[in-house]
């Protein structure tokens, strides 16, 4: 499978992917609308689709708007990649299990903001559906990169760009209590590719499956560097979708790839401090 067409492939992720596939030997087009692609891409010559295009803002509250973008268009890619008979990988989200406080595929889920329930409804609908698929939840991916999301980048990007900056990192209070899996983009990267050599359908969790505080990030940042750390209340529209708490669990995945070395938020951020843009 050497021809990769990823949609989003202008973004951190798609981006990241694109470089970690072409530097091992496959073509690799891109196609992304804020590159002035428009429509569903050419499948022509593509062995494989990986599907990363949304709207992927978690305070999007156009309900309409992010089903069309993230759930209507994602069934007509599908549907092609079915009629085609191309390999078909798609990016899901941690953010579908909301407040849960276990994390296995086959859960349900009871998403909290409109951008998780129309990722939610496009897994629940691939149930019913022939065509083999892998879709991937991402837990909270980091890594070099970041920029281009802006204010939805990660904590550990975002603290990283702060204590060049400014010498502070901003924290919501009670930032101890929060506690995600957060997974480095090199190993996303890694897992897409490690899938692509097998036939399994379904959706999988990818993330360490150790989970550690937002307060944690900022002290691990601030062992890199001089910077202070100072507390903030967190503002309204995040209370109520925001959450607390999540851990991967990887076994599913693990089941098809075997044994994996996950890396550490600590271990990347001291190899990489230095070559984060500020």
């Amino acid at each position: 499978m050497s021809n990769v067409l990823i949609t989003g492939g202008g973004g951190f992720i798609g981006g990241t992917l694109a470089a970690y596939l072409e530097h091992r030997g496959f073509d690799v087009t891109i196609f992304d609308i804020t590159l002035g692609d428009t429509g569903l891409p050419d499948l022509l010559g593509q062995d494989t689709v990986i599907h990363l295009g949304a709207n992927s803002s978690t305070t999007e509250t156009d309900l309409k708007k992010i089903l069309e973008e993230n759930f209507e268009y994602s069934k007509k890619l599908y549907e092609m990649c079915a009629l085609y008979e191309v390999k078909f990988q798609y990016a899901s989200s941690a953010s579908v299990y909301g407040a849960a406080k276990s994390f296995k595929e086959d859960d349900f889920c009871t998403p909290l903001s409109p951008y998780a329930f129309s990722k939610y409804m496009f897994d629940c609908w691939l149930l019913n559906q022939e065509y083999p698929y892998q879709g991937f939840r991402y837990f909270n991916v980091y890594g070099l990169g970041e920029g281009k999301k802006g204010d939805q980048a990660s904590p550990v990007s975002k603290f990283i760009k702060q204590a060049q900056g400014g010498g502070e990192i901003t924290l919501f209070e009670k930032s101890e209590k929060y506690k995600r899996d957060f997974v480095c983009v090199d190993d996303v990267c890694e897992m897409h590719l490690r899938m692509l050599s097998h036939d399994v359908s379904g959706v999988f969790n990818v993330g360490t499956a150790n989970p550690i505080s937002f307060r944690d990030v900022a002290d691990i940042v601030k062992l890199n560097t001089y910077c202070l750390i100072k507390e903030v209340p967190m503002p309204k529209e995040l209370k109520g979708q925001y959450q607390k708490f999540t851990k991967a669990d990887n076994s599913k995945l693990l089941e098809v790839i075997g044994e994996y070395n996950w890396k550490t938020v600590e271990k990347y951020v001291e190899e990489n401090f230095d070559v984060f843009p500020n």
